[in-house]
């Protein structure tokens, strides 16, 4: 006969093996799990499976209430980087971080780099990036504000995702930064050209190739953030505040770009 000590250990191993809390488990894969056929599993429960969640919650485990597995793996995905960089992420510790299994990130991200562009794209500027695209300021000038804006609060977002992201990028071009912003690419530059290139069309920005337009946007901003941290302690009150930073990066970049 089958103890409830061996279903509970079962439906822990199948929870653990799918990636997901024991209440969300078919009761055929814990039967499966521990070796006897769904009815004789129902028979031990007196067919209720509340019985079953209750013996596991009194092992200590909580059977349901958890967020799914994907959420679980971001989020332990994003800590991992700002701790420890793109380099220090592998499968094994986001599982054991977000615990579940490895064979359930496989089966939900397709492997790492999957998992790391779901990273970049929840916690990078893109979720803020394409509200703003979805209700744009009238005026360039706003418009340009806007955007570094946007960037400046994704750069300071906890976790620090974006600044590990970009220098991983910018110590290996061809690393898992670049991979996971190239997933990402196609629905970051649709946000940005529904932003800028409606003024290249009125005629109040000079007729750039689009990747020039977006350089000189992001480029000298970017550099700043990054280097923020070490120049900041270096120059003291004399480095300007973030706001200040984004006045005098907007006039710049409109001095520029923008047509009288």
């Amino acid at each position: 006969m089958v103890h409830m000590k061996d279903l509970v250990v079962a439906a822990l191993a199948a929870a653990k093996e799918r990636g997901q809390d024991v209440a969300d488990v078919p009761l055929t894969a814990i039967a499966a799990a521990a070796g006897v056929s769904r009815s004789t599993l129902l028979r031990r429960l007196g067919g209720s499976r509340a019985v079953l969640d209750e013996a596991v919650r009194q092992a200590g485990v909580d059977p349901g209430g958890r967020p799914p597995v994907r959420e679980r793996a971001i989020e332990a995905a994003a800590g991992l980087v700002a701790e420890r960089g793109l380099g220090g992420v592998t499968l094994d510790a986001v599982a054991d971080r977000a615990e579940c299994s490895v064979p359930s990130l496989h089966t939900v991200f397709e492997g790492r780099d999957g998992l790391l562009a779901a990273v970049f794209e929840q916690h990078g500027p893109l979720p803020d990036l394409e509200a703003l695209a979805a209700n744009p300021p009238e005026r360039l000038e706003d418009t340009v504000r806007a955007l570094y804006r946007t960037f400046v609060a994704a750069f300071d977002r906890e976790p620090r995702v974006v600044p590990a992201v970009f220098a991983d990028l910018f110590s290996r071009p061809d690393g898992p930064a670049a991979r996971m912003m190239a997933a990402n690419f196609p629905r970051l530059f649709a946000s940005l050209a529904r932003l800028l290139l409606p003024h290249v069309e009125a005629g109040r920005v000079r007729p750039l190739p689009f990747p020039v337009l977006v350089q000189l946007l992001l480029g000298p901003m970017v550099t700043h953030l990054l280097l923020r941290p070490v120049l900041g302690p270096a120059f003291g009150a004399g480095m300007p505040s973030l706001e200040e930073s984004i006045e005098l990066f907007a006039d710049a970049y409109l001095r520029a770009v923008a047509l009288p």
